[in-house]
This record gives structure tokens, C-alpha cells and sequence, in this order.
């Protein structure tokens, strides 16, 4: 069986069609892939600040659902069925897995990463971690539902880890691919959340989907964006401790106000990547008695409660994503690293 996608072979020379082989080993499933997001992980890796495992040409996508064509004999009984493919699948065998760490297994396999990605026609993965859909996607069309892939469960997965609970207050900086979503997503588990941002057009959307209260701290000093922010949370009655900080932007100054934010007993969620170097004073976790830990994608047997969380209507993916042709991927990168893309580019392979 052949697939065609759009590769590259070096950072910024462009995308090119590859056509190659997708035959299913045994224990592998070939997906019919309806859509692919285009996530800030992708766009690292095709501008060159950040180098794939894999050898190039490359095709990238890690957000991928679509429907299981073809498999191995050990996952027959999944042809026909539409699914998400988790963006990190571990092997589930070495030391790793085995000790309750598969996040890091060493054999882990990330499409667009450790082997061909989603944006393609067809992709060959690991059919042991497929996250199964129903047959009946309410308002949906598949495509949409690709974003599950990292966007929605990389921050559910960071809210599970946090151990947030109803009462609790939420802190979200930087509401953009993935806060949107973890904004919801805290509200869904009852906490209070304030959103903050830079931009103010985001702050306005994401105040109708899910945040309590948002804040813009452009052009204000760190000391008093700290007691802005904590007037905002305690003049609702809400604690001055304990707060859970997820750190979505992906920016040098959204890590360092997030760490900043952090009040005694919290916790901070580091989800955002960036490869700038930061001057924080770490003895503010152990004056504090404060929690910080990072975010490396979401364990497979988490999808199904995170997809269940967007088929229920309590995360709503249309107001932040859109479709587009996958002959539109050269332009869309570019839009997306000059940071012109309002929603979260879903490519869609012409039929």
C-alpha cells in the first residue's frame, strides 16, 4: 500500500510530495488520516529549533484522527474503525513502561517524529494505543477531532497531574493552541480560572469558553502584575494558596510569570516549550512548599475520558480550530511561525 505526503529535507527548504510504502506489520494499522492540526512542535522541527528523531525527508503531523484501513493480524478487528491517534505512543515493554514512566519510554514513537506523521493521505502506526471513536461524532466531522491528538490531552493530562479539584483555582498563561483547551478543561473539573494572555482578541473569546476572568499584563510591572492578579483571584473569595499554574504559552516571559504567579502550596505545569534559558530563584519551591513539574504529551489510556470531555460538549474545539486543504501547507507554516493563525490549522488530504 502507498501514501503520499508532503515532506522536507532541511529546516525552511520547503515541502515536497513523498510517495512511500505504508504495508501494516503485525501488530501495526494503517489509518486513512481525515485531518492533521498543525501544532507549534511541527513548526519547531520545519524552521529548524528543534531536530526530529527520524532521518529526513520527513513527513511531519502529530494531531491525527481518521479511519483504520488496513492492519496487521493481530488488529484485524479494527479495520473500519475511526479513530485519534495519540501523538506519543510508548512501547509498553522496556524498564520505562514497566516502571510507571511510559511518557519517557526510550522507544516511544511520535508521528512526524520517530517515523512518518499525518500529513499524508495514510499513515502506518502502533494499533495497541488507537483511541476508538463512535460511530456517531454529534457535532462533529472526524477531521475536527484530530486536535484531541495533543492540543486537548496534553493539558488534560497536565490538569490530572496537578490534582485539581472542584473549589480549586486554576491559573492558565497564554490561552492560544493549547490553553484554550486547558481552560476548559479546568473549568469542567470545577475549578475557578483566570486566563491570562497578551492578546486581548484571545482573552475575549476564551471569556465565553470557560474562563471566570481574564487579565492582560502587557505593559505592567512584575510586582504589580502579581498583585493584580491575586486582587483578581481573593476578591472572589477564592485562596491566595494552592493555586495550579499551567504554563501554556511556550515563551521565556510566560514561564517566568508563571513561575513568578507561583503563591505557597502551588503548583506550576510546565506544557509550553521554548528554548530560550530563564533566571528564576528555585528556592521560591522549597520557601513555598511548592510543586513544579513538566508535560511530555498524554498516556494513551487517558484519551478516551479527554475525547468523552469534547463529545459531551464540555470542551468545544470549533470556536478555535479550522479547516484547510493539505496543498496549503507550505503558506500555513509560514503563517503559523510569523504567529498569524487565529485558530488551529487542521489540514484535510484532498479525497
Amino acid at each position: 500500500m502507498r501514501a503520499s505526503g508532503f515532506a522536507y529535507t532541511e529546516p525552511s527548504a520547503g515541502f515536497w510530495p513523498l510517495e512511500y510504502d505504508v504495508e501494516p506489520g503485525p501488530a501495526d494499522a494503517v489509518v486513512k488520516v481525515a485531518g492533521c492540526g498543525l501544532c507549534h512542535t511541527d513548526v519547531g522541527f520545519y524552521f529548524g529549533d528543534v531536530v526530529p528523531r527520524a532521518k529526513l525527508p520527513l513527513v511531519l503531523g502529530h494531531e491525527i484522527s481518521g479511519t483504520v484501513e488496513a492492519a496487521g493480524e493481530e488488529a484485524t478487528d479494527l479495520v473500519g474503525r475511526q479513530v485519534v491517534v495519540p501523538s506519543v505512543m510508548p512501547c509498553g515493554d522496556c524498564p520505562r513502561c514497566k516502571g510507571g514512566y511510559p511518557n519517557t519510554c526510550v522507544r516511544q514513537f511520535m508521528p512526524g517524529n520517530d517515523g512518518h506523521g499525518g500529513f499524508a493521505d495514510r499513515i502506518v502506526v502502533p494499533a495497541r494505543y488507537l483511541a476508538l471513536l463512535p460511530d456517531q461524532l454529534g457535532k462533529y466531522e472526524l477531521a475536527d477531532l484530530s486536535v484531541i491528538a495533543d492540543a486537548v490531552t496534553t493539558p488534560y493530562q497536565s490538569v490530572i497531574r496537578s490534582g485539581i479539584k472542584p473549589g480549586d483555582v486554576a491559573v492558565v498563561v497564554g490561552v492560544g493552541g493549547i490553553g484554550t483547551y486547558a481552560v476548559q478543561i479546568a473549568r469542567a473539573f470545577g475549578a475557578f480560572v483566570l486566563a491570562i494572555d497578551i492578546d486581548n482578541d484571545k482573552l475575549e473569546r476564551i471569556r465565553n469558553h470557560g474562563a471566570d476572568v481574564v487579565f492582560n499584563p502587557r505593559g505592567i510591572d512584575r510586582r504589580d502584575i502579581r498583585k493584580a492578579v491575586r486582587h483578581l483571584v481573593t476578591g472572589g473569595g477564592h485562596p491566595d494558596f494552592a493555586w495550579k499554574i499551567f504554563e501554556m504559552s511556550g515563551s521565556k516571559a510566560g514561564q517566568e510569570l508563571a513561575y513568578q504567579l507561583l503563591p505557597p502550596s502551588g503548583t506550576l505545569a510546565v506544557v509550553g516549550f521554548t528554548l530560550d534559558k530563564l533566571e528564576l530563584r528555585l528556592s521560591n519551591l522549597m520557601a513555598f512548599d511548592a510543586t513544579c513539574f513538566g508535560n511530555w504529551g498524554c498516556a494513551p489510556e487517558l484519551y478516551p475520558d479527554a475525547i468523552q470531555l469534547v463529545l459531551d460538549g464540555r470542551v468545544d474545539l470549533q470556536p478555535f480550530i479550522k479547516k484547510h486543504s493539505l496543498d496549503q501547507i507550505q503558506p500555513l507554516f509560514e503563517a503559523a511561525h510569523a504567529g498569524a493563525l487565529s485558530e488551529r490549522a487542521i489540514l484535510v488530504p484532498s479525497d
